[in-house]
């Protein structure tokens, strides 16, 4: 077996050829020698230079990132020996040398084949490589990916994307003219889109991702992108051409930028975490694991304030909620009234929504109810149940709120919720007030597997303090002494609290029950466990919007 090694290590370069009358096997055949000859200029040890570029920008290669993120020796690559269509301008040799690939790697590997099973660990992996044209989309790296998407519907294959590059790329000749003239007519955009709600669909930048690259990445289910990123439907060349000015790569669409507009869902330090959080990320989809670890579950019963006008981070309580160690927040600095993310519990996965009262007291806004109507709807195409924890006075009003399109955004909930089929758990924790409670609700109390309240619950059409002083506004007009209708108010709000306790509102059959927070994966658990297995996947949404 070493002979043959050695042989092997002598075609790609790497060693002498052994002494022909040392060797008790036969030399490789020309056809092989070839063949593992050319393979070989895609290699990131026979391409220093490349590497050093990467690393000098704190980057690793795309192949560098595929190994990271598929199992040990689980990947096999397609159309490696592809090259750029550009024979009419350069030399074969130049081409082998400079173009592997055609700037696009791609194959079938496994993922997290230690915690699931072969079948859930199975992954289709595309990534631009930017060592190769800037990760250009060439003539037939597009072929190449038309062929690898047509597999990942056919099969159901998750798809990671890499999504690092410039776009459209001039200057492939052998295409130009003869087989396309403007090429808008191949199927690559639409066969990646129709991936949207079959098979999860996660994409990652580190670097540059501009134009069609962007197009793609756009498509994706979540995007995880390192700090280094710029991202933009249009590169400084394309911005330059439209008449629109000369900018830098840096200033078009930087992580400060995306991040805040919910372009971004996850920001990670660099490509190491970039790969990490991708399998910790797609592992919510491909199933349960065995192993886990819990908080003690009675810390969940101090954790809102006893003064019910203070304010509390509700991370603290998804984080004793969750399995440690489980929860990933999705787009954490768009919408931020409203936290999404995915969690396990008993190891688990489901989608969660949170209402955030450390802004503007957890009064839903038009972002907010995007990014929830959004993670309904991921995970109702993939079948991951979920988990509401309600704490809001309801959606904001006023003037300049409508001026955000407040009423067609946050009646996406609504609609998101009353289609979605997934077994859906709600948790009231506080406030539970108007029509914002019933959109966090599925569309109202009665439409989620469960509705429990935590003893803390407080209940109302709309908040109890304004009710007050909008029913009984003659009463108190009616009263002279600011005293006395000062002491009246408080009485009329003290009894409209009594009225408005989560046991009042249970003893009406209005909620299910008003649960010791201590029990709140217990009902979580024991209600996802009464739901029939086939259910539990959900009729899957038709596909995953895009915002």
């Amino acid at each position: 077996m070493k002979r043959t090694k050695d042989k092997e290590e002598a075609a790609l370069g790497k060693s002498s050829p052994p002494d022909p009358q040392e060797s008790d096997t036969p030399p490789l055949r020309p056809e092989l020698s070839e063949v593992i000859h050319r393979h070989s200029f895609g290699l990131d040890e026979n391409r220093p230079e490349a590497v050093t570029r990467r690393q000098e920008k704190n980057q690793r290669t795309a192949r560098a990132n595929i190994e990271a993120l598929c199992d040990p020796g689980r990947f096999i690559e397609y159309g490696a020996l592809t090259l750029a269509a550009q024979r009419k301008r350069r030399s074969l040799e130049d081409l082998i040398r400079k173009t592997p690939g055609d700037g696009m790697i791609a194959g079938i590997g496994s993922i997290n084949g230690s915690l699931f099973k072969e079948d859930k660990a199975r992954c289709l992996i595309l990534a631009y490589d930017y060592t190769v044209l800037a990760g250009t989309q060439g003539f037939f790296n597009h072929k190449k990916k038309d062929r690898m998407l047509k597999l990942a519907y056919e099969e159901r294959l998750p798809l990671i994307f890499f999504g690092e590059g410039g776009g459209g790329r001039p200057g492939d000749v052998d295409a130009e003219g003869s087989v396309m003239v403007a090429g808008l007519d191949l199927s690559t955009f639409a066969s990646f889109a129709r991936l949207s709600g079959r098979v999860p669909v996660v994409g990652l930048v580190s670097g540059y991702c501009f134009a069609g690259n962007a197009a793609l990445l756009g498509c994706c289910d979540v995007i995880i992108a390192a700090k280094n990123s710029n991202i933009g439907m249009g590169g400084p060349v394309m911005i330059e051409g439209g008449g629109l000015g000369v900018f830098k790569p840096e200033e078009v669409g930087p992580m400060n930028v995306q991040t805040k507009n919910g372009v971004v869902d996850i920001a990670v330090a660099d490509d190491m975490e970039m790969v990490a959080v991708a399998k910790q990320y797609l592992g919510y989809f491909q199933g349960t694991i065995s192993e886990w670890e819990a908080a003690d579950q009675r810390i969940l019963r101090d954790l809102i304030p006893e003064n019910r006008r203070r304010v509390y981070d509700v991370r603290r309580v998804i984080k004793t909620l969750a399995d440690k160690g489980t929860f990933l927040e999705l787009r954490p600095q768009f919408g931020p009234g409203m936290i999404t993310g995915l969690i396990r519990i008993e190891g688990r996965p489901f989608g969660l929504i949170a209402n955030n009262c450390l802004h503007t007291a957890g009064a839903i806004e038009a972002e907010d109810a995007d990014k929830a109507a959004r993670l309904m709807q991921l995970c109702d195409a993939h079948g991951l149940p979920m988990v509401s924890l309600c704490d809001t006075p309801g959606f904001m009003v006023g003037p300049e709120i409508e001026k955000r399109a407040q009423v067609r955004h946050v009646c996406r909930m609504f609609v998101v919720g009353a289609h979605i089929t997934v077994p859906y758990f709600t948790v009231i924790l506080r406030r539970a007030y108007g029509l914002g409670v019933m959109a966090m609700s599925k569309g109202g109390f009665h439409e989620a597997f469960f509705t429990a309240s935590w003893p803390t619950g407080e209940f109302g059409g709309m908040g109890l303090e304004g009710a007050v002083k909008a029913g009984f506004r003659k009463e108190l007009e009616a009263i002279e002494n600011a005293m006395e209708r000062e002491a009246f108010y408080n009485k009329l709000v003290a009894q409209a609290y009594e009225r408005g306790k989560a046991i009042n509102v249970a003893s009406y059959l209005e909620i299910d029950s008003v649960i010791d927070p201590a029990d709140t994966r217990k009902w979580i658990m024991e209600g996802l466990r009464s739901v029939p297995a086939e259910r539990i996947r959900g009729e899957g949404h038709a596909y995953v919007d895009p915002w």
